[in-house]
């Protein structure tokens, strides 16, 4: 009798300690298999994480349209602006530049037609501004030229091979209806002496969505405007806009002081000086998620050189503009004189254009 007992207690004490035994690594195992499911989550969403940001950069970068203009321009063009050396290579790039910028009705589609955009076939240059930034890139001028003004409008290289004839007393914007964005370059160049060393465009419903991804902008008119062709009806004020109207105010110039392109660029440039203080007062440069709706409704309506046609060479080049506040952006327009021939079109005024190109080089 006595055995079993011991026997017993013994198998009890051994039940008792395996089972002890047994609860330690069932909670080893559970705290193990909760850890693995918790790395394996952690990790499917690092995965799901890095996915999603790559194809946001691959999204950005498959929706801007990149043209070869160096290639197909080759030498023949005005030199590059003065820099200083430096005696070590800066982490952003910090030397003058100069940007051709134009807004173009150049895209089909509903969304340009609604908001007065022609087709592809069609397309013009309703907006020209040569920016230059200034080495430092801390202040800048931007200067308008108007699409009326008569120009010697250069050979251009055409995509198709050949290239297009001289003309005498042109319309500026007609370079980029004959020969797109190359064409427009060369005029640029031809008429300022200065090297562009890049260009973007933006079509009607692209400036639209910018505005909008922005939350709108604030401007204030010194005059009523009363358009109908751009649909656009303001009291003399300040005017919290939204895309449409922003572009609205953009395309406007009939009931706008004489109604010619003049009064068209002082309510552009107006606009331009809004849009910086806007981007300044917003933080947006500062803003993951801003920037990223910002840039997905810009680029899907850019066009660039090849040196800006990546998502990464345009942060690069926002980058570099941060100490660049609106307070210092200059903007004026090209001197022009009306046409002695033509009461609708403009010449450019000399000596006074040639002093303001020379003062940029």
């Amino acid at each position: 009798m006595f055995l079993p007992v011991r026997g017993h207690n013994r198998g009890h004490d051994r039940g008792q300690g395996g089972s002890d035994s047994g609860d330690a690594g069932g909670g080893a195992g559970r705290r193990s298999r909760a850890l693995k499911t918790v790395g394996l989550g952690l990790a499917g969403v690092l995965v799901l994480g890095v996915a999603a940001a790559g194809w946001a950069y691959w999204h950005l970068n498959q929706n801007i349209k990149g043209v070869d203009i160096n290639s197909a321009l080759g030498d023949d063009r005005p030199p590059g602006p003065r820099t200083a050396p430096s005696a070590e290579k800066a982490a952003l790039p910090s030397g003058a530049l100069n940007i051709l910028v134009l807004g173009s009705d150049s895209r089909s589609g509903e969304q340009n037609k609604e908001l007065g955009g022609g087709d592809s076939e069609g397309a013009r240059s309703d907006t020209a501004m040569i920016v230059h930034i200034d080495a430092g890139r801390t202040s800048a001028t931007v200067v308008s030229i108007p699409r009326d003004t008569l120009v010697t409008r250069p050979s251009c290289p055409l995509e198709s091979g050949g290239s297009t004839a001289v003309a005498n007393y042109a319309m500026f914007n007609s370079a980029y209806s004959v020969g797109g964005p190359v064409c427009a370059v060369k005029t640029v160049e031809t008429l300022t002496g200065i090297r562009m060393d890049h260009y973007v465009e933006i079509d009607f419903s692209g400036f639209a969505k910018l505005v909008d991804a922005m939350g709108g902008v604030t401007v204030t008119t010194e005059l009523d405007i009363d358009d109908d062709k751009s649909h656009l009806h303001l009291k003399a004020g300040t005017h919290h806009l939204n895309g449409t109207e922003a572009l609205a105010l953009a395309r406007t110039r009939h009931g706008v002081g004489d109604g010619s392109d003049l009064g068209r660029i002082g309510l552009q440039q107006t606009l331009v000086k809004a849009l910086l203080e806007e981007i300044s007062a917003s933080g947006l440069l500062d803003d993951p998620a801003g920037l990223y709706r910002v840039a997905d409704a810009v680029t899907g309506s850019l066009t660039t050189d090849t040196g800006l046609d990546s998502l990464g060479e345009l942060t690069t080049l926002g980058q570099s503009l941060k100490g660049l506040s609106a307070q210092n952006v200059r903007t004026v327009t090209m001197p022009v004189v009306t046409a002695p021939w033509n009461p609708n079109r403009v010449v450019a005024q000399e000596p006074d254009a040639g002093d303001l190109w020379t003062s940029l080089r």
